[in-house]
């Protein structure tokens, strides 16, 4: 009998100390690699994020570099900045330069551990700035500032994730009277995890996501395009591997479903590369 309390004890230990590593380890929190996610960094944490998209539709394709900057002002409340720098073909046509720079800014409002397991919710706030060059050919930024809410949802155990958001994408107009619709994103991602986390050894996490787009039509000078918005579905397999504070995140968005008002271009494929590190 006082042998079993001893494996007992022993397998609880191990339990307690793998749940205060997920929940401690800054390399351990993950978010999906197209939605959005509630994860955010420690007071005082500095994230550095390299990126690469890419984003192939009919004869457009467009590669981005981007960099993602983020602090955390404290335990629930980080601040950040993405500057990207894209490769744009449009049939004949190629530009390249600096895009729209962003600012966001994300809190956690709620949180809620469990041996193994931990329950958050935040909100996110990003505002995309008129800062590319929207004359270029094809263009570069899009001549607007916008603006996008967030909401997420997080569950992240030993073994398994999962995540939900929903955010509205709030378009400006350009100079020209042009304004793109607005758009509503939403995300259900699922993750697995093979074998039990270590702060020593690295730690994968394979991920499936389903991300619906809806864009409403543009207009122009208040008259809406008939060969604008609409729905698109994506299936995006997609992996997160960390070792210690250092992290890769890489997928692909697969099409698999679309209803695009009128005459337009369907999605190919997209694609997602990110080198992390938090500091």
């Amino acid at each position: 009998m006082t042998g079993q309390k001893r494996v007992g004890a022993k397998c609880s230990g191990w339990g307690a100390a793998l749940a205060a590593l997920l929940v401690s380890s800054p390399a351990a929190a993950h978010d999906p690699i197209f939605g959005l996610g509630p994860h955010v960094l420690y007071k005082g944490g500095v994230e550095v994020a390299p990126e690469v998209h890419l984003d192939k539709k009919g004869d457009e394709q467009e590669t981005e570099l981007g960099l993602e900057l983020v602090y955390g002002i404290t335990g629930d409340w980080a601040a950040g900045i993405e500057l990207p720098y894209a490769w744009k073909e449009e049939g004949p046509d190629s530009a390249d330069g600096a895009g729209d720079v962003s600012l966001f800014t994300k809190y956690r409002f709620w949180r809620h551990d469990t041996l193994g397991a931990q329950e958050s919710a935040a909100v996110l706030l990003k505002v995309k700035t008129d800062t590319g060059d929207e004359n270029a050919t094809p263009a570069l930024g899009t001549g607007t500032t916008d603006t996008i809410l967030g909401l997420a949802y997080g569950y992240e155990s030993l073994k398994w994730y999962r995540w939900g958001s929903l955010r509205y994408r709030r378009n400006g107009e350009n100079d020209a009277g042009l304004r793109r619709g607005d758009k509503v994103l939403l995300d259900l991602v699922g993750g697995w995890r093979p074998t039990p986390p270590s702060y020593y050894e690295p730690d994968t996490v394979w991920l499936l996501e389903l991300n619906g787009e809806y864009g409403k039509r543009a207009e122009l000078n208040g008259a809406e395009l008939s060969n604008t918005g609409g729905t698109e579905w994506f299936l995006s397999p997609g992996i997160f591997w960390t070792k210690r504070n250092f992290a890769v995140k890489a997928g692909v968005q697969i099409p698999i479903a679309n209803d695009l008002n009128g005459n337009q271009e369907k999605t190919d494929y997209r694609a997602k590369l990110v080198l992390e590190w938090h500091l």
